[in-house]
């Protein structure tokens, strides 16, 4: 028996329960099915066969989950922090001991390769275990004394709030968003992308075994423009998470205007790598090949445009182009797998329209352009060389294996190009100059920058984007800043002189 028969009778047993009961919500502690008993199927994008079911929730639903989040939170906001710690860090060890089966579900549910997924339950893990041992001092505040004053700071959890993830990654995302809100103190009403919600009720189902009270997470499937809407809109939640489209971010932002939603925004990029010939070019080329073509291309950090200094780009390029035509595409749960299939039809029709339209803007496809098989989502990994940064390749994100190269001559035509996008997530440079990158880089308009690598995520660090690519910071202490309130309450020390008016 191959490894990847082997993979597939496990995940076989691992879906048998979703194939019989579908996904459910649970809310509340309960898993109910959606209040209008609608559902929806999810599919596979490896063959489009049915994986089960899904609860397709309403308005009702969110109601619900958001009356069950709000009654829950005062208890969660007053346990004491060291027993929240205990619970997060028991979250963890579940994770770790499903870890297999969170792979499996997520490969098949997503497409995403094994060699990648089979970390994402543990990078999950180190989320929940990194928040939890924030939690006791999430609260902590400063002693800003005045003249008159010992004024002091705190924080405060903000209440139930809502997170919105997305398809590419789901499971980890969802650790990412939802941790840091439990560590705080706050509720939560989670709704997943419907193209991936398998690993979002594994993930729900172990916090609750894990100890985690009634109400206090609450997983509500359905789409996006009636549960999702009805989340953003309810007055009873208090912030948004949300991880995705740029343009879905701006529909939440005016959603959410009439009850003064607090938003986290983590939305698209058109990222940058900017090769200059004085780089380590073997290194630098394994980087660009890694942050497009990994993940199938589905990742908001992606460096979807190559910018190459012209004395090096022949040779550059040709060595690219050979490296992009020999990237193992297939089944996700073979080992040997790269690059499996996108995640549905709908994301398959808008890559592959860029086929085209390169062709159409006199970009030449150096590599791939074309489906892979007829059963599936597959593409070839595709290098369209000979670009311009004004053709639409160059300015849209594209979100699949598809990287646009682009020459420049020198810094100052490199700055340009790169700043040269509404988007500005990531940067990454590639130069041996030092002084090129610190300059460089404080004039790059993006909201994370590596320098000499691909994209290595220090979760002490912020992490989010400017202009169209997010609102907000995630990671370390600027998580807690989202999820919680700044208190201020000043004592005085003394009977300074208050002024007397109508004596």
């Amino acid at each position: 028996m191959t490894e990847l028969d082997a993979n597939i009778r496990k995940l076989d047993a691992h879906l048998a329960r979703f194939r019989t009961d579908g996904i459910r919500n649970l809310i509340g502690g309960a898993s109910v099915p959606s209040a209008s008993g609608a559902t929806f199927e999810t599919r596979s994008p490896v063959d489009e066969s049915p994986i089960c079911t899904v609860a397709r929730s309403g308005p009702e639903d969110v109601d619900t989950a958001a009356e069950a989040a709000k009654t829950g939170f005062p208890a969660w906001r007053d346990m004491p922090a060291p027993e929240r710690k205990q619970i997060l860090h028991r979250i963890a060890d579940l994770i770790v001991e499903r870890a297999e089966e969170i792979a499996l579900c997520e490969c098949w549910d997503t497409g995403q390769a094994l060699r990648f997924m089979s970390k994402a339950a543990l990078r999950g893990a180190e989320n929940f275990r990194f928040f939890a041992d924030r939690a006791p001092a999430a609260r902590d505040g400063q002693n800003l004394p005045s003249r008159t004053l010992m004024n002091v700071t705190t924080r405060v959890p903000i209440g139930p709030v809502g997170v919105i993830t997305p398809w590419n990654t789901p499971f980890m995302l969802s650790t990412w968003k939802i941790a840091p809100a439990l560590a705080a103190g706050c509720t939560v009403v989670h709704k997943p992308a419907e193209f991936s919600p398998l690993t979002a009720r594994i993930l729900a189902e172990i916090a609750h075994e894990a100890g985690l009270p009634d109400g206090v997470w609450n997983l509500v499937n359905g789409f996006g423009e009636d549960a999702g809407k009805r989340l953003t809109e309810h007055p009873d939640i208090k912030a948004i998470a949300f991880v995705g489209e740029s343009r879905t971010g701006s529909m939440i932002m005016k959603q959410g205007a009439d009850t003064l939603k607090r938003v986290h925004f983590e939305l698209g990029g058109k990222n940058p790598v900017v090769v200059f010939d004085d780089a380590d070019l073997d290194r630098a080329l394994d980087a660009v090949i890694f942050m497009i073509y990994s993940l199938n291309g589905e990742r908001c950090t992606s460096s979807s445009r190559l910018l190459i200094q012209d004395s090096v780009a022949d040779a550059f390029l040709a060595r690219l182009t050979d490296r992009v035509n020999r990237i193992r595409v297939g089944h996700p749960l073979d080992p040997e797998t790269e690059i499996g299939p996108l995640i549905h039809q709908v994301h398959f029709d808008k890559v592959t329209s860029f086929f085209e339209t390169a062709r159409e803007e006199g970009a030449i496809i150096a590599a791939g352009g074309t489906r892979v098989g007829d059963k599936g989502w597959f593409v070839r990994p595709t290098l369209f060389t000979n670009a311009t940064n004004g053709m639409t390749i160059a300015q849209e994100e594209i979100f699949g294996p598809v990287l646009t190269a682009i020459r420049f001559q020198n810094e100052d035509e490199a700055l340009k190009l790169a700043n040269d996008s509404r988007y500005g997530l990531t940067g990454y440079v590639w130069t041996n100059d030092l002084t090129r990158a610190l300059r460089f880089t404080e004039a790059l308009e993006a909201g994370m920058i590596w320098v000499n690598s691909e994209n290595v995520r220090h979760l002490p660090t912020p992490f989010g984007g400017v202009k169209a690519s997010g609102i907000g910071r995630d990671g370390g202490d600027w998580s807690f800043e989202f999820y919680m309130e700044q208190k201020h309450i000043g004592f005085a020390t003394g009977q300074h002189r208050i002024l007397r008016l109508g004596v």
